[in-house]
Order: structure tokens, then C-alpha cells, then sequence
């Protein structure tokens, strides 16, 4: 009963998840309508933003798709998906200086950020690995291979739990310079967090998924042991 109420939760966490995908994509779209009254675009406000904080080296690309924007920490690159890098929106300015705050975080060495990069290379290969030991472990009884098969999907869930306030982070850093140096107005401060706040919930929602089936694999592991 206990292992069906489990899934139950983790099937509700997926459509929230799915609903938070679809939410930030709607609010995306329905600021990207609203013009900013400082006529700034997404690269203008990250140009401005990476200036004044010391980062004139740091370059920003244009790159093909929607909301494929993110800051590269190897390069020291940002990249701007097309509708944020050349238009003139709450929506672009809002996600172009949130890539900012990953950028700043790197300058000033943000320990979750450098948390997250050194469980990059760690978590990349136990993301990959932990399916397979968790399958084979069920289908086959073998009660080590659930054991191993949770650690490395531990790790998995800690690097999501890790963004969670790097995401944030970023976005605090973000609004805080948006209002400050008069990149939006007043009255356009409502629409920004609401592109902001859309976003997190994204991460919050993977999260959620992640650390719930992580209890289901631990209650199965701890089940077959009994």
C-alpha cells in the first residue's frame, strides 16, 4: 500500500511538472508581447549588466530556439536564444539578465555554483548508470544492485536539490540589478517576477520528481531486505 501511495505521489509530481513546463512557456509568451518602456532588448540589458559588474570579456551568442538560453561556466560564454537575444520584452530582458546572475555567481566563486560544477562530472556518469543497476536489481532480486543502484541516483537527486538555490540566486541577482540600474519601471516589476518565478518552478518540479523516487527505490530496497 505503501509502495502504490508512493507512485501515486510521484504521478502527481510529473503533471506538476508538466504543468509547470507548460505555465513557464505561457508566461514566456505573454510577456515576450510586452515591450519594455526602457526599449532595452535581452542582449542590451545583459551587455549593460555584465559591464558593470567587471565582465566585459565575457561574450554573448545568439543560439537557435526557445528557451534554450544558459550561461556556459567552461567558455565563459552566455548564450541567448534568439527571442530573448534580439527583442525588446519583459520576457527577453528578464531571461537575459538571469543568465547574468550565473555569471556574476562564476565571478565571485557562489559556493553552490561551485558546488554544482565539481558534482557535474560525478553526477553525469551516476545519472546514467543508476537505471540501469535499479532495473537489474528489481528484475533479478539482487538486493546490492537496488543498494548501488540508490547511491548513484543519490547523487543525481542532491546535484537537483544543489540547483535549487542557484537557480534562485540568479534570479534575485537579476531583479535586484533590473530595478536598480532602471532596466524596467516600477509597474513592469510585477511581469518580471512572474517570468522568474515561472521558471523556478520548473526546477522545483524536477526536483520534487527526483527525491520522491528516491524514497520509492529506498522503501523497495529496504522491503526485499526484510
Amino acid at each position: 500500500m505503501y509502495f502504490d501511495n508512493m507512485f501515486i505521489l510521484i504521478i502527481i509530481a510529473f503533471i506538476f511538472s508538466l504543468w509547470a513546463q507548460f505555465r513557464v512557456k505561457g508566461t514566456f509568451n505573454k510577456w515576450a508581447k510586452v515591450p519594455s518602456t526602457t526599449g532595452l532588448t535581452g542582449y542590451d540589458a545583459a551587455r549593460r549588466m555584465l559591464d558593470a559588474n567587471g565582465l566585459h570579456d565575457v561574450p554573448i551568442e545568439p543560439v537557435r530556439g526557445s528557451l534554450t538560453d544558459h550561461y556556459d561556466p567552461i567558455h565563459r560564454i552566455v548564450r541567448l536564444s534568439e527571442p530573448v537575444y534580439y527583442e525588446n520584452s519583459i520576457s527577453a530582458i528578464s531571461v537575459a539578465c538571469h543568465e547574468i546572475g550565473h555569471a556574476i555567481q562564476h565571478k565571485e566563486h557562489y559556493p553552490m555554483l561551485k558546488l554544482r560544477h565539481r558534482m557535474f562530472p560525478v553526477v553525469n556518469f551516476a545519472s546514467g548508470i543508476a537505471p540501469f543497476l535499479l532495473i537489474a536489481g528489481m528484475l533479478f532480486s539482487f538486493t546490492n544492485l537496488i543498494g548501488l543502484g540508490i547511491i548513484f541516483f543519490s547523487a543525481a537527486v542532491a546535484f537537483q536539490l544543489v540547483t535549487l538555490p542557484v537557480e534562485f540566486n540568479a534570479s534575485n541577482r537579476a531583479r535586484e540589478v533590473m530595478i536598480q540600474e532602471g532596466y524596467i519601471s516600477n509597474d513592469e516589476e510585477r511581469g518580471v517576477a512572474k517570468v522568474l518565478n515561472a521558471a523556478a518552478l520548473t526546477y522545483v518540479a524536477a526536483a520534487l520528481i527526483s527525491l520522491l523516487e528516491l524514497v520509492r527505490y529506498i522503501m523497495i530496497f529496504t522491503s526485499s531486505r526484510d
